[in-house]
This record gives C-alpha cells, sequence and structure tokens, in this order.
C-alpha cells in the first residue's frame, strides 16, 4: 500500500511525514511518499492534503503545479481513494473561502470557510494551541478517541459545514469551531494530527487502516 502527501510548496511537511511512517510502520500500512508528482498520486492508496497559510494562496498553489489537483480530484472521486485533508487541506474541501477574498473550493463537503469571531471579543484570534475535541459522531478514523482528547490548532479561519451530518467533531472557543469534517471516503481536520502527540496519531493510524 501506498500512502502518498501531497506537496505542493504550501509548509513544511518533515513533522507530517515522520508521523505517517512511524504509524504506517507500526500498523504494516506500507509506503509513506512525500511528492508533488500526478504520477504517485494516481497510484496512491491514501492521499493526504496538508496545508499551511492562506485560503487563495495554497488553492492556487495547488493549482500551479499542473495536472496535481486532477490527479487528487480522479483518485478521491473516481477512484474511491481514502482522503485526508489536514489544516487549510481540510478547508478546501469546502465550496468557497473567504479569506481576504472569494476563492472556489473543492466542493467536496459543502460549506463556507469564514473567520473565527469568538462571541467573547477578549478570545484570540489565531486560535492557537491544544483544545479540546467534542465528538458529534462516530467514524472509523475516530476509533478509541473521545470528547475531550487534546489536539493542536494554528487557524484564523474555519468550516461553516451546511450539513451537519458531515460534521463529526468540533471544539468550543467561545462557541462552536469545526475541527474535524467527512463523508463517504474523505475525510478532514483542521488540527494538525501530526503535532496533536497521541490522539493525532491514533487518527493517523486509523485513517492508514481505514476502507471506506
Amino acid at each position: 500500500m501506498l500512502t502518498v502527501l501531497v506537496d505542493y510548496d504550501s509548509g513544511n511537511l518533515h513533522s507530517a511525514e515522520k508521523a505517517f511512517q512511524r504509524m504506517a510502520a507500526e500498523v504494516g500500512a506500507g509506503e509513506v511518499l512525500v511528492s508533488s508528482q500526478p504520477e504517485d498520486v494516481a497510484r496512491a492508496n491514501r492521499i493526504v492534503l496538508p496545508g499551511d497559510g492562506a485560503f487563495p494562496a495554497c488553492r492556487q498553489a495547488l493549482s500551479d503545479h499542473t495536472g496535481l489537483f486532477e490527479a487528487i480530484d480522479d483518485g478521491v472521486r473516481r477512484r474511491g481513494v481514502p482522503f485526508l485533508g489536514i489544516c487549510v487541506g481540510m478547508q478546501m474541501l469546502a465550496t468557497r473561502g473567504l479569506e481576504y477574498h472569494e476563492t472556489r473550493g473543492f466542493g467536496w463537503i459543502g460549506g463556507d470557510v469564514t473567520r473565527i469571531t469568538p462571541a467573547d471579543p477578549g478570545m484570540k484570534v489565531p486560535h492557537m494551541g491544544w483544545n479540546d475535541l467534542v465528538i458529534d459522531r462516530p467514524h472509523p478514523v475516530l476509533d478509541g478517541i473521545a470528547t475531550g482528547d487534546h489536539a493542536y490548532f494554528v487557524h484564523s479561519y474555519a468550516m461553516q459545514v451546511t450539513d451537519p451530518a458531515e460534521l463529526l467533531a468540533h471544539v468550543e472557543y467561545a462557541g462552536p469551531v469545526t475541527a474535524i469534517v467527512g463523508r463517504d471516503n474523505v475525510v478532514g481536520t483542521q488540527f494538525h494530527p501530526e503535532k496533536s502527540q497521541a490522539t493525532g496519531l491514533r487518527l493517523i493510524a486509523n485513517f492508514l487502516r481505514w476502507r471506506p
């Protein structure tokens, strides 16, 4: 089995690569490859799309890599390859992002990505650091993960999911903030599982074993 972490110049993938390699070795999930090549994505059995920075910049960077999004889209929508989006990689699943200006997302999870607006104006944005997950509905990637488990966040924008059935978990930050979304063979985490210690490693292991 091959898991490809998509490299489109949107952040340092070193820690993600190490975390996925560690858990792939533990669960017998085969090879983990960091690649920007569409042909590698085309043969992947698992696709992971990280993302750091602003939604429009990440979306443009992905488009600038000729054939890369097309390979991801074909793998996920035609071949049914399990997909995990991380941080902005999750946000791009939405219908559109509203950071700086309106930017079209993948449209795989209906909703908009909007700036976090805590009900308490004393709460700082970006939302940065550890927060407790609240599990909204069960999913195979959440096996062994419970409400109250910690995850690490760094973001100023969050997804507003149209269909509540696609919201798997949230956190409270002077109001609910989307943490995990999913439908069919697609899941996304707003937090960084590779930086979320035991909770993140468990989610990575579950993803590597997941067979939608």
